[in-house]
């Protein structure tokens, strides 16, 4: 996979957390690094960790989908 393609996959899942419906999702943080794609913040509940997760595969394409989000209360 090029730079490029990476770089609009990150690009295009830091646009769908941008644009979701909780609040607490618009501010996580995308990043690329080793063929995944993983994501970074604080969410407060397990739920909203997993919609993170879930709302990123449809355009992760062939990286591996991490999810380094801190569930705090």
């Amino acid at each position: 996979m090029t730079t490029m393609q990476t770089q609009e996959i990150v690009t295009a899942a830091s646009a769908l957390l941008a644009k979701s419906s909780v609040p607490e999702l618009r501010s996580l943080r995308v990043d690329e690094e080793s063929n995944e794609l993983q994501l970074h913040g604080n969410v407060r509940s397990f739920y909203h960790k997993q919609l993170a997760q879930e709302a990123v595969l449809p355009v992760a394409g062939s990286l591996q989908v991490v999810n380094h989000v801190d569930v705090r209360n």
